[in-house]
């Protein structure tokens, strides 16, 4: 008797991971996937992350707020069925980034990070470049906001939780655009990581699903709107803390939004600069490949000012 229960489990574990793995009728995507051949991986697949620091100015209530961002992007194996790195090693390839964002509004502080990955390989009948997760959190002193998307076939899979009236627990679907892309994607996008691709000079109309951050600021649900990717014709040079770069531009529009990124045209296409029309802006200042997930010891202090930054000194809020 315990031998068959356990033969149904095992057949139940491998039809729920086959749900999740095999092609079945979905959303049939209309951009190309991005390339991921030998050239990318003896740069990404080197067991580090990289790490990039910029100068913020992130605007919030009305006034111009300076702080700091900071970038990881570290290619990683998830685990399909929970969304989350894989210890075994095994399950489908993605590009993560956690995006930190650091500012002070008067007295209290603002500490946000968002997520994203996108897929590196075919995954859920879509192709690789398509977002897979993207989870975002905020913390100040008023209270804390956590959301998530979980990319499925057909849907994305949205839980959100707040401690403002009215948004304190949700969850809901989302129905997939065939020609739709997430804001908090968009960093893998200018760098060549997700679709769509575009020539020199080239535009197109799609939809976007606004980034976490910009609607729990303004306390909206997500939708679909309509918005134009667009990259620059011809190069240009853009100075900041780092030094100077020659730079193409890749920028979204929406009704009364723009978002611009400034990506140095050489490998490895590092995002150098971005604004947005609301008057966000990053700089980079440094950037570094490291295992930081290994450095967590007070030696390691200097590699924090390799990026530079200051480590946090006592009494500091």
């Amino acid at each position: 008797m315990m031998m068959s229960r356990a033969l149904v489990c095992c057949a139940v574990a491998l039809l729920l991971e086959g749900c999740w793995l095999a092609p079945k009728q979905g959303v049939t995507p209309l951009f190309e996937s991005p390339s991921f051949g030998d050239d990318f991986w003896a740069r990404w697949g080197d067991g580090k992350a990289e790490l990039a620091s910029y100068e913020l100015t992130h605007p919030r209530y009305g006034s111009p707020r300076r702080g700091t961002a900071l970038t990881i992007f570290v290619t990683e194996r998830f685990d399909p069925m929970q969304r989350v790195k894989s210890d075994s090693g095994e399950g489908v390839s993605v590009m993560k980034l956690n995006l930190v964002e650091d500012f002070a509004t008067g007295i209290y502080d603002y500490n946000l990070m968002t997520s994203a990955f996108v897929t590196l390989e075919p995954a859920l009948g879509r192709p690789a470049g398509s977002p897979y997760k993207i989870a975002f959190s905020g913390q100040e002193w008023c209270g804390q906001t956590w959301e998530q998307w979980l990319f499925d076939r057909a849907v994305i899979r949205r839980t959100a939780h707040s401690y403002f009236d009215g948004e304190a627990d949700e969850s809901e679907e989302i129905a997939i655009h065939p020609k739709g892309v997430a804001e908090d994607a968009l960093w893998h996008w200018a760098r060549g990581f997700s679709g769509p691709a575009l020539e020199p000079g080239g535009t197109i109309d799609l939809r976007m699903l606004p980034s976490m951050q910009r609607l729990r600021e303004i306390h909206e649900g997500p939708g679909w709107v309509a918005a134009t990717l667009s990259r620059s014709g011809t190069p240009s040079t853009v100075e900041v803390p780092a030094g100077t770069f020659e730079v193409e531009t890749y920028s979204v529009s929406t009704p009364g939004f723009t978002r611009t990124f400034f990506v140095e045209r050489a490998e490895p296409r590092r995002i150098i600069r971005w604004e947005t029309s609301e008057g966000e802006s990053a700089d980079l200042i440094a950037d570094d490949r490291l295992e930081y997930w290994k450095m967590n010891g007070p030696e390691f202090d200097a590699a924090v000012e390799k990026l530079g930054l200051s480590p946090r000194p006592p009494r500091t809020m």
